[in-house]
């Protein structure tokens, strides 16, 4: 029972590293856009791609943060006191990015907006990269287990965790060019498929080189670390990673960038994998995962909840992804609807009978959650909020001729 939440994390990890990541690649590409003809216009495209799925992808991360405060709470508060500078760093860097964001989509044209816009890029860089530092800490044995027991500088300044928040800069430029060269061949822009080929190829090689450079690093400044990535599963995920990524450069090469978007997932998720399998059992020094762990019930609730909650969110982040690969927040889709006949009434009576049941499932379920004192009943609460859930989905996807 102890790894199931600790597994839950690393999936997380690997889902905010893949999707995530790759945002804040794009953001990267905003500021590298210089150098083209059409630069502005890449630098748009690349901005505007993450449009309708960049919010999302932080819920991977507060996945991340609940489960292992609940789950590992020695660890988890270890991490968090000796590693507060970068992870407020990133914190700030996710703040900055947001409200930049919002805001350059209302500037431009205006004066301020490319100052907005430089923001935007820096903090996307400057996010992973300090995400990174913590991973490295973490991965190297910087962090004790206490209260702010390790060095507040050192343990996130060190060889280990600079070279892996510069892998994760790198890692990300690499997924956004991916994605966004795919994005363009199924927008049907040459100048732009072109162009994020060409920083696939660069961004994908300079991965690769940072990643190789990296496992010499790591051998002389996080032995213990080293010698997991050169044995059992984690050696094994170091062969796949490579593998992958070769893999990716060569079908981007060849023009294949659809089956390339999912190997440069593949190779960057195998990462995260790595990690995990170089450190097992281990999450600190001195604490094994089995040793962090909190209560059976508190795990037990834990895994219950997440199952729970993916019940609600997975089909969400499914019709997601894709509306969003089908193109249907592309600036160029069809958002003109045909004009539906008088038998229009039943969709309309449907969607009805949905908000009715949505209101009155979640009055229902937030009172006996909250009042009841039974077992059952407050089962029955928590039953009336996935129905609620359920219909204000289906009322939100339903199209005009009243199909979900």
């Amino acid at each position: 029972m102890a790894e199931i939440p600790m597994l839950i994390i690393l999936a997380g990890l690997a889902a905010y590293t893949v999707l995530a990541g790759a945002d804040f690649g794009a953001g990267l590409w905003t500021l590298l856009a210089g150098g083209e003809r059409d630069d502005d216009a890449i630098r748009s495209y690349a901005r505007h791609a993450m449009g309708p799925i960049w919010e999302a992808n932080h819920v991977w991360l507060i996945l991340v943060l609940v489960v292992c405060w609940t789950a590992y709470p020695v660890a988890y508060g270890s991490i968090t006191s000796t590693l507060a500078v970068p992870l407020f760093i990133a914190a700030i860097g996710i703040i900055l990015r947001g409200a930049s964001y919002a805001l350059r989509g209302q500037l431009d044209g205006a004066r301020g907006g490319r100052a907005i816009e430089y923001l935007f890029a820096l903090s996307s860089i400057l996010t992973p990269f300090a995400l990174g530092t913590v991973a490295g800490a973490i991965a190297a044995g910087r962090v004790p287990v206490g209260n702010a027991q390790g060095d507040q500088i050192s343990s996130w300044l060190n060889p280990t965790s600079v070279l892996i928040g510069v892998l994760a800069v790198a890692t990300g430029a690499y997924l956004a060019a991916v994605y966004l060269a795919a994005d363009a061949r199924r927008l049907g822009s040459e100048t732009f498929e072109r162009a994020f080929r060409t920083r696939a190829l660069i961004s994908g090689l300079f991965a690769g080189a940072v990643a190789l450079v990296g496992l010499f690093v790591v051998h002389f400044d996080a032995p213990a670390l080293f010698a997991g990535l050169t044995s059992g599963g984690g050696v094994v995920m170091v062969a796949v990673s490579a593998a992958a990524g070769l893999g990716t450069l060569l079908l981007v090469w060849r023009d294949q960038l659809g089956a390339a978007r999912v190997s440069a997932a593949v190779a960057v998720a195998a990462i995260v994998a790595g990690w995990a399998f170089a450190q097992q059992p281990r999450f600190l020094p001195g604490l094994t995962v089995e040793q962090a762990a909190a209560g059976r019930s508190t795990l037990l609730a834990v895994v219950v909840a997440v199952a729970a909650g993916a019940v609600v969110l997975i089909p969400s982040l499914i019709l997601l992804f894709r509306l969003f690969l089908r193109g249907r927040f592309d600036p160029t889709a069809e958002t003109s609807t045909p004009v539906v006949p008088l038998r229009a009434a039943a969709p309309v009576a449907r969607a009805t009978v949905l908000g009715a049941a949505a209101c009155v499932t979640l009055l229902a379920g937030a009172t006996l959650t909250v009042f009841a004192d039974g077992g059952l009943l407050r089962a029955l609460g928590i039953i009336c909020l996935f129905v609620c859930a359920t219909s204000t989905f289906v009322l939100a996807t339903m199209q005009p001729d009243g199909q979900a």
